[in-house]
Protein backbone atom coordinates (compact mmCIF):
# COMPACT_ATOMS: atom_id res chain seq x y z
CA UNK A 1 0.00 0.00 0.00
CA UNK A 2 1.06 3.12 -0.99
CA UNK A 3 1.48 6.07 2.06
CA UNK A 4 0.78 9.63 0.45
CA UNK A 5 2.57 12.44 3.47
CA UNK A 6 1.98 15.75 3.72
CA UNK A 7 4.81 17.64 5.42
CA UNK A 8 4.18 21.54 7.02
CA UNK A 9 7.34 23.14 7.91
CA UNK A 10 8.22 26.76 8.06
CA UNK A 11 11.70 26.53 7.79
CA UNK A 12 13.52 25.65 4.16
CA UNK A 13 16.14 23.44 5.47
CA UNK A 14 14.25 21.49 7.46
CA UNK A 15 11.49 20.84 4.83
CA UNK A 16 14.26 20.01 2.30
CA UNK A 17 15.62 17.76 5.42
CA UNK A 18 12.14 16.08 5.90
CA UNK A 19 11.24 15.46 2.11
CA UNK A 20 14.81 14.20 1.74
CA UNK A 21 13.68 11.05 4.39
CA UNK A 22 10.26 10.96 2.95
CA UNK A 23 11.64 9.93 -0.20
CA UNK A 24 13.68 7.45 1.07
CA UNK A 25 10.53 5.59 2.56
CA UNK A 26 9.39 2.41 1.80
CA UNK A 27 5.83 2.75 -0.63
CA UNK A 28 5.59 6.33 0.30
CA UNK A 29 4.23 9.23 -1.77
CA UNK A 30 5.53 12.00 -0.11
CA UNK A 31 4.12 16.11 -1.53
CA UNK A 32 5.94 18.89 -1.54
CA UNK A 33 6.21 20.33 1.73
CA UNK A 34 3.88 23.15 2.06
CA UNK A 35 5.40 26.46 4.20
CA UNK A 36 2.43 27.36 7.21
CA UNK A 37 -0.67 26.56 8.62
CA UNK A 38 -3.20 28.70 6.30
CA UNK A 39 -1.43 26.49 3.22
CA UNK A 40 -1.58 23.31 4.55
CA UNK A 41 -5.82 23.50 5.98
CA UNK A 42 -6.46 24.82 2.43
CA UNK A 43 -4.93 22.11 0.82
CA UNK A 44 -6.38 19.26 3.21
CA UNK A 45 -9.60 21.16 2.71
CA UNK A 46 -9.16 21.04 -1.12
CA UNK A 47 -8.41 17.46 -1.57
CA UNK A 48 -11.48 16.66 0.81
CA UNK A 49 -13.54 18.38 -1.15
CA UNK A 50 -14.09 15.66 -3.47
CA UNK A 51 -13.66 12.77 -1.55
CA UNK A 52 -12.07 11.82 1.93
CA UNK A 53 -9.86 9.17 0.26
CA UNK A 54 -8.27 11.87 -2.05
CA UNK A 55 -6.47 13.08 1.87
CA UNK A 56 -3.09 12.07 2.47
CA UNK A 57 -2.66 8.70 4.95
CA UNK A 58 -0.48 11.37 7.21
CA UNK A 59 0.81 14.88 7.73
CA UNK A 60 3.92 15.61 9.92
CA UNK A 61 3.62 18.84 11.43
CA UNK A 62 7.44 20.92 12.48
CA UNK A 63 7.58 22.85 15.68
CA UNK A 64 8.24 26.07 14.10
CA UNK A 65 4.96 25.63 11.42
CA UNK A 66 3.20 29.46 12.12
CA UNK A 67 1.39 31.82 11.99
CA UNK A 68 -0.92 29.12 14.36
CA UNK A 69 1.33 27.30 16.68
CA UNK A 70 1.95 23.19 16.13
CA UNK A 71 -0.50 22.05 18.57
CA UNK A 72 -2.95 23.73 17.62
CA UNK A 73 -2.75 23.20 14.05
CA UNK A 74 -3.01 19.61 14.79
CA UNK A 75 -6.05 19.69 17.05
CA UNK A 76 -7.58 21.66 13.91
CA UNK A 77 -6.62 19.12 11.47
CA UNK A 78 -7.82 16.20 13.54
CA UNK A 79 -11.39 17.93 14.36
CA UNK A 80 -11.83 18.54 10.90
CA UNK A 81 -10.20 15.94 8.75
CA UNK A 82 -10.58 13.12 11.48
CA UNK A 83 -9.20 10.49 8.58
CA UNK A 84 -5.70 12.09 8.85
CA UNK A 85 -2.73 10.89 11.24
CA UNK A 86 -1.02 13.78 12.69
CA UNK A 87 3.01 13.68 13.48
CA UNK A 88 4.74 15.93 15.57
CA UNK A 89 8.04 16.32 14.27
CA UNK A 90 9.74 18.34 17.17
CA UNK A 91 13.28 18.72 19.23
CA UNK A 92 11.79 18.55 22.48
CA UNK A 93 10.30 14.73 22.74
CA UNK A 94 10.05 14.75 26.22
CA UNK A 95 6.78 12.99 27.80
CA UNK A 96 5.43 16.43 28.57
CA UNK A 97 5.40 17.66 25.15
CA UNK A 98 4.29 13.95 23.90
CA UNK A 99 1.02 14.05 26.27
CA UNK A 100 0.08 17.62 24.66
CA UNK A 101 0.82 16.60 21.65
CA UNK A 102 -1.78 13.37 21.97
CA UNK A 103 -4.19 15.07 23.67
CA UNK A 104 -4.36 17.34 20.85
CA UNK A 105 -5.14 14.60 18.55
CA UNK A 106 -1.75 13.57 16.89
CA UNK A 107 -0.43 9.63 16.62
CA UNK A 108 2.54 9.96 17.01
CA UNK A 109 5.93 12.12 17.99
CA UNK A 110 9.53 12.21 16.25
CA UNK A 111 12.08 13.86 17.85
CA UNK A 112 14.62 15.94 15.98
CA UNK A 113 17.54 15.48 14.64
CA UNK A 114 15.49 12.94 12.37
CA UNK A 115 16.49 9.01 11.93
CA UNK A 116 15.21 7.29 9.46
CA UNK A 117 14.19 4.62 11.82
CA UNK A 118 11.96 6.30 14.23
CA UNK A 119 10.81 8.30 10.79
CA UNK A 120 9.87 5.47 9.20
CA UNK A 121 7.99 3.74 12.70
CA UNK A 122 5.73 6.44 13.29
CA UNK A 123 4.56 7.19 9.73
CA UNK A 124 3.84 3.59 9.53
CA UNK A 125 2.08 3.99 12.77
CA UNK A 126 0.16 6.99 11.55
CA UNK A 127 -0.89 5.38 8.34
CA UNK A 128 -2.36 2.20 9.45
CA UNK A 129 -4.14 4.06 11.93
CA UNK A 130 -5.82 6.34 9.03
CA UNK A 131 -6.65 3.46 6.61
CA UNK A 132 -8.54 1.52 10.29
CA UNK A 133 -10.92 4.96 10.31
CA UNK A 134 -11.43 5.21 6.51
CA UNK A 135 -12.31 1.74 6.51
CA UNK A 136 -14.51 2.34 9.62
CA UNK A 137 -16.24 5.76 8.06
CA UNK A 138 -16.75 3.99 5.00
CA UNK A 139 -19.30 1.65 6.75
CA UNK A 140 -21.22 4.14 7.54
CA UNK A 141 -20.29 3.80 11.26
CA UNK A 142 -19.59 7.59 11.95
CA UNK A 143 -21.90 9.23 9.51
CA UNK A 144 -23.06 12.03 12.24
CA UNK A 145 -19.44 13.47 11.45
CA UNK A 146 -18.23 16.12 9.60
CA UNK A 147 -15.38 14.73 7.39
CA UNK A 148 -13.05 16.76 5.27
CA UNK A 149 -13.19 20.63 5.32
CA UNK A 150 -16.01 20.34 7.99
CA UNK A 151 -18.91 23.52 8.42
CA UNK A 152 -18.85 26.86 7.17
CA UNK A 153 -17.89 29.49 9.34
CA UNK A 154 -19.18 32.82 9.09
CA UNK A 155 -18.24 36.05 11.46
CA UNK A 156 -20.60 38.65 11.91
CA UNK A 157 -18.34 42.16 13.02
CA UNK A 158 -19.89 45.52 13.51
CA UNK A 159 -18.03 48.93 12.16
CA UNK A 160 -19.42 50.06 15.92
CA UNK A 161 -21.63 49.64 18.14
CA UNK A 162 -25.91 49.94 17.08
CA UNK A 163 -25.11 49.09 13.79
CA UNK A 164 -27.66 45.72 13.96
CA UNK A 165 -24.62 43.26 14.26
CA UNK A 166 -26.51 40.82 16.61
CA UNK A 167 -29.83 41.34 14.59
CA UNK A 168 -27.99 40.23 11.40
CA UNK A 169 -25.81 37.40 12.64
CA UNK A 170 -29.25 36.11 14.37
CA UNK A 171 -31.22 36.42 11.27
CA UNK A 172 -28.41 34.75 8.51
CA UNK A 173 -28.69 31.83 11.70
CA UNK A 174 -32.28 31.77 11.40
CA UNK A 175 -32.51 31.56 7.30
CA UNK A 176 -29.65 28.81 7.21
CA UNK A 177 -31.43 26.73 9.81
CA UNK A 178 -34.77 26.98 8.08
CA UNK A 179 -33.06 25.80 4.61
CA UNK A 180 -32.58 22.64 6.32
CA UNK A 181 -28.38 23.01 7.49
CA UNK A 182 -28.01 22.59 11.00
CA UNK A 183 -26.72 25.37 12.40
CA UNK A 184 -24.97 26.74 15.27
CA UNK A 185 -25.02 30.31 16.27
CA UNK A 186 -22.33 31.51 18.74
CA UNK A 187 -22.27 34.59 20.94
CA UNK A 188 -18.54 35.92 20.62
CA UNK A 189 -19.27 39.14 21.94
CA UNK A 190 -17.87 38.48 25.26
CA UNK A 191 -18.78 41.22 27.57
CA UNK A 192 -21.84 42.25 25.70
CA UNK A 193 -23.74 39.56 24.13
CA UNK A 194 -27.09 40.01 23.27
CA UNK A 195 -27.88 36.72 21.30
CA UNK A 196 -29.76 35.10 24.57
CA UNK A 197 -31.91 38.25 24.68
CA UNK A 198 -32.82 38.50 20.94
CA UNK A 199 -34.01 34.81 20.81
CA UNK A 200 -35.60 35.08 25.15
CA UNK A 201 -33.28 32.30 26.22
CA UNK A 202 -31.57 32.05 29.61
CA UNK A 203 -28.95 29.01 29.66
CA UNK A 204 -26.98 28.32 32.60
CA UNK A 205 -23.66 27.58 30.29
CA UNK A 206 -21.84 29.44 27.93
CA UNK A 207 -18.93 29.94 26.10
CA UNK A 208 -16.81 30.41 29.03
CA UNK A 209 -17.57 26.87 30.15
CA UNK A 210 -15.82 25.42 27.45
CA UNK A 211 -12.45 27.63 27.26
CA UNK A 212 -10.21 25.88 29.78
CA UNK A 213 -11.18 22.22 28.64
CA UNK A 214 -8.45 20.40 26.60
CA UNK A 215 -10.97 17.64 24.22
CA UNK A 216 -14.36 19.00 23.24
CA UNK A 217 -15.99 15.56 22.92
CA UNK A 218 -19.33 15.62 21.64
CA UNK A 219 -21.29 15.50 24.56
CA UNK A 220 -18.92 18.23 26.56
CA UNK A 221 -20.34 20.38 23.29
CA UNK A 222 -23.90 19.18 23.93
CA UNK A 223 -23.90 20.15 27.13
CA UNK A 224 -22.58 23.41 26.58
CA UNK A 225 -25.16 24.02 23.52
CA UNK A 226 -28.30 25.40 24.02
CA UNK A 227 -30.97 23.83 21.25
CA UNK A 228 -33.54 25.90 20.58
CA UNK A 229 -36.85 25.16 19.34
CA UNK A 230 -35.87 27.41 15.86
CA UNK A 231 -33.41 24.53 15.41
CA UNK A 232 -30.22 26.50 15.76
CA UNK A 233 -27.85 25.68 18.57
CA UNK A 234 -26.84 28.50 20.79
CA UNK A 235 -23.48 29.24 22.61
CA UNK A 236 -24.25 32.18 24.50
CA UNK A 237 -21.90 34.52 25.76
CA UNK A 238 -21.18 34.57 29.70
CA UNK A 239 -23.81 36.23 31.66
CA UNK A 240 -20.93 37.57 34.13
CA UNK A 241 -19.06 39.53 31.44
CA UNK A 242 -15.64 40.03 33.30
CA UNK A 243 -15.71 35.97 32.61
CA UNK A 244 -14.85 37.04 28.95
CA UNK A 245 -11.18 37.07 29.82
CA UNK A 246 -11.35 33.27 30.07
CA UNK A 247 -12.17 32.87 25.96
CA UNK A 248 -8.44 33.98 24.65
CA UNK A 249 -7.41 33.47 21.16
CA UNK A 250 -6.45 29.85 22.03
CA UNK A 251 -9.91 28.65 23.88
CA UNK A 252 -11.34 30.44 20.33
CA UNK A 253 -9.88 28.87 17.75
CA UNK A 254 -10.62 25.18 19.69
CA UNK A 255 -13.97 26.00 20.44
CA UNK A 256 -14.80 27.09 16.84
CA UNK A 257 -12.62 24.73 15.20
CA UNK A 258 -15.14 21.79 17.44
CA UNK A 259 -18.57 23.12 16.48
CA UNK A 260 -16.78 23.35 12.80
CA UNK A 261 -17.08 19.52 13.10
CA UNK A 262 -20.31 19.32 14.66
CA UNK A 263 -22.19 21.55 12.28
CA UNK A 264 -22.59 22.49 8.47
CA UNK A 265 -23.31 26.47 9.34
CA UNK A 266 -21.16 28.09 12.38
CA UNK A 267 -22.56 31.94 12.70
CA UNK A 268 -20.54 33.93 14.93
CA UNK A 269 -21.55 37.49 16.34
CA UNK A 270 -17.97 38.72 17.14
CA UNK A 271 -19.59 42.22 18.10
CA UNK A 272 -17.83 45.42 17.44
CA UNK A 273 -14.10 45.02 19.51
CA UNK A 274 -11.20 43.53 18.89
CA UNK A 275 -9.85 40.94 20.84
CA UNK A 276 -7.16 38.19 20.56
CA UNK A 277 -10.75 35.59 20.33
CA UNK A 278 -12.33 37.51 17.72
CA UNK A 279 -9.45 38.10 16.32
CA UNK A 280 -8.90 34.60 15.71
CA UNK A 281 -12.01 33.71 14.71
CA UNK A 282 -11.84 35.96 11.92
CA UNK A 283 -8.92 35.02 10.48
CA UNK A 284 -10.15 31.14 10.58
CA UNK A 285 -13.79 32.32 9.14
CA UNK A 286 -14.79 31.40 5.67
CA UNK A 287 -16.43 34.37 5.19
CA UNK A 288 -16.28 37.55 7.40
CA UNK A 289 -18.97 39.76 7.41
CA UNK A 290 -18.83 43.56 8.96
CA UNK A 291 -21.93 45.42 9.02
CA UNK A 292 -21.37 49.39 8.86
CA UNK A 293 -24.56 52.07 8.42
CA UNK A 294 -24.50 54.59 5.60
CA UNK A 295 -23.20 57.63 7.37
CA UNK A 296 -20.13 58.81 8.17
CA UNK A 297 -19.24 57.76 11.49
CA UNK A 298 -20.34 54.52 11.10
CA UNK A 299 -18.40 54.50 7.53
CA UNK A 300 -15.21 56.17 9.19
CA UNK A 301 -15.47 52.95 12.02
CA UNK A 302 -15.74 50.61 9.16
CA UNK A 303 -12.55 51.85 7.87
CA UNK A 304 -10.65 51.67 10.81
CA UNK A 305 -11.18 48.41 11.43
CA UNK A 306 -10.65 46.75 7.97
CA UNK A 307 -7.55 48.66 8.39
CA UNK A 308 -6.97 46.83 12.20
CA UNK A 309 -7.56 43.40 10.46
CA UNK A 310 -4.99 43.73 8.12
CA UNK A 311 -2.25 45.31 10.58
CA UNK A 312 -2.87 42.44 12.86
CA UNK A 313 -2.67 40.29 9.57
CA UNK A 314 -6.23 39.08 10.26
CA UNK A 315 -8.20 39.51 7.11
CA UNK A 316 -7.57 41.60 3.99
CA UNK A 317 -10.29 43.58 2.99
CA UNK A 318 -10.97 42.78 0.11
CA UNK A 319 -11.46 39.13 1.79
CA UNK A 320 -14.36 41.22 3.72
CA UNK A 321 -18.07 41.21 3.04
CA UNK A 322 -19.70 44.48 3.84
CA UNK A 323 -23.16 44.21 4.62
CA UNK A 324 -24.44 48.11 4.35
CA UNK A 325 -28.17 47.95 6.85
CA UNK A 326 -30.59 51.00 7.16
CA UNK A 327 -29.92 51.85 3.82
CA UNK A 328 -32.23 54.10 1.56
CA UNK A 329 -32.04 55.12 -1.70
CA UNK A 330 -32.41 58.86 -0.52
CA UNK A 331 -29.36 58.21 1.91
CA UNK A 332 -26.01 60.55 0.52
CA UNK A 333 -23.66 57.30 1.16
CA UNK A 334 -24.40 54.46 -0.76
CA UNK A 335 -22.86 50.99 -0.75
CA UNK A 336 -20.74 51.76 -4.03
CA UNK A 337 -19.15 54.47 -2.58
CA UNK A 338 -18.42 52.58 1.04
CA UNK A 339 -17.25 49.59 -1.09
CA UNK A 340 -14.99 52.29 -2.77
CA UNK A 341 -13.24 54.17 0.83
CA UNK A 342 -12.83 50.57 2.97
CA UNK A 343 -11.54 49.01 -0.09
CA UNK A 344 -14.05 45.66 0.61
CA UNK A 345 -16.61 44.04 -1.18
CA UNK A 346 -20.01 45.52 -0.76
CA UNK A 347 -22.79 42.41 -0.88
CA UNK A 348 -24.97 43.03 -3.59
CA UNK A 349 -28.23 43.15 -1.24
CA UNK A 350 -28.38 46.28 1.46
CA UNK A 351 -30.70 46.04 4.08
CA UNK A 352 -33.03 48.85 4.27
CA UNK A 353 -33.84 51.15 6.76
CA UNK A 354 -37.45 50.00 8.35
CA UNK A 355 -37.17 49.64 11.71
CA UNK A 356 -40.78 50.01 12.56
CA UNK A 357 -40.92 46.40 11.19
CA UNK A 358 -38.63 45.10 13.54
CA UNK A 359 -39.98 47.22 16.93
CA UNK A 360 -42.05 44.64 18.10
CA UNK A 361 -40.36 41.42 18.05
CA UNK A 362 -37.15 43.08 18.76
CA UNK A 363 -38.77 44.79 22.21
CA UNK A 364 -40.08 41.08 22.93
CA UNK A 365 -36.94 39.77 22.71
CA UNK A 366 -38.35 37.33 20.03
CA UNK A 367 -37.06 38.18 16.36
CA UNK A 368 -37.45 34.51 15.51
CA UNK A 369 -41.03 35.78 15.17
CA UNK A 370 -40.71 38.57 12.67
CA UNK A 371 -43.58 38.51 9.81
CA UNK A 372 -42.18 36.98 6.76
CA UNK A 373 -43.60 40.13 4.14
CA UNK A 374 -40.79 42.12 6.26
CA UNK A 375 -38.14 43.86 4.03
CA UNK A 376 -35.74 43.42 6.64
CA UNK A 377 -35.70 40.01 7.28
CA UNK A 378 -36.29 39.12 3.11
CA UNK A 379 -33.16 41.05 2.57
CA UNK A 380 -30.91 39.75 5.13
CA UNK A 381 -32.86 35.80 3.98
CA UNK A 382 -31.50 36.99 0.56
CA UNK A 383 -27.67 37.81 1.83
CA UNK A 384 -27.80 34.18 3.68
CA UNK A 385 -27.92 33.06 -0.14
CA UNK A 386 -25.73 35.48 -1.52
CA UNK A 387 -23.08 34.34 1.38
CA UNK A 388 -23.73 30.93 0.74
CA UNK A 389 -25.09 29.95 3.88
CA UNK A 390 -28.10 27.89 2.90
CA UNK A 391 -29.02 24.79 1.33
CA UNK A 392 -29.47 23.78 -2.32
CA UNK A 393 -32.91 25.05 -3.78
CA UNK A 394 -34.35 21.62 -4.41
CA UNK A 395 -33.26 20.39 -1.03
CA UNK A 396 -34.72 23.27 1.60
CA UNK A 397 -37.90 23.64 2.52
CA UNK A 398 -40.03 26.00 0.44
CA UNK A 399 -40.67 28.87 2.79
CA UNK A 400 -37.05 28.98 3.28
CA UNK A 401 -36.34 29.37 -0.60
CA UNK A 402 -35.21 32.59 -1.96
CA UNK A 403 -32.87 34.49 -4.14
CA UNK A 404 -29.20 35.05 -4.20
CA UNK A 405 -26.34 33.10 -5.52
CA UNK A 406 -22.84 32.15 -3.16
CA UNK A 407 -20.11 35.11 -2.65
CA UNK A 408 -17.17 34.04 -3.44
CA UNK A 409 -15.29 35.05 -0.54
CA UNK A 410 -11.43 34.13 -1.36
CA UNK A 411 -9.48 32.51 1.80
CA UNK A 412 -7.93 34.54 3.88
CA UNK A 413 -3.93 34.67 4.41
CA UNK A 414 -1.57 34.25 7.04
CA UNK A 415 -2.89 35.80 10.62
CA UNK A 416 -0.56 37.43 13.58
CA UNK A 417 -2.37 36.12 16.79
CA UNK A 418 -3.30 39.43 18.20
CA UNK A 419 -0.76 40.28 21.31
CA UNK A 420 -1.78 41.64 24.27
CA UNK A 421 -1.64 45.40 24.86
CA UNK A 422 -2.05 45.78 21.23
CA UNK A 423 -5.09 47.82 20.24
CA UNK A 424 -8.40 46.78 20.54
Amino acid sequence: MTTRILPAAGDPDAARHIATLLSQLPAAEPAVPVPDSTTLLDTLARLAADSVDELPEVVLVHERIGPVPALELIREVALRFPAVGVVLVSSDAGPALFSAAMDAGARGLVGLPLSYEELAARVQAAAQWSVGVRRHLGRGAAADVFTGPGGRVVTVTGAKGGVGTTFTAVQFALAAAASGRRTALVDMDLQAGDVGSYLDVQFRRSIADLAGIQDISPRVLQDAVYEDRTGLALLLAPADGERGEEVDERAARHIVGALRSRYEIVVVDCGTQVTGATAATVEMADVAVLVTTPDVVAVRAAKRMVRMWERLQVRKAEDTAMVVNRWSKHTEIQPALIEKITKTRATRTPVPAAFKELQGVVDAGRVQDLDNRSTVKQALWTLAGELGLLAAAEDRPRAAAGPGATLAVRAPGPVARLRRGREG
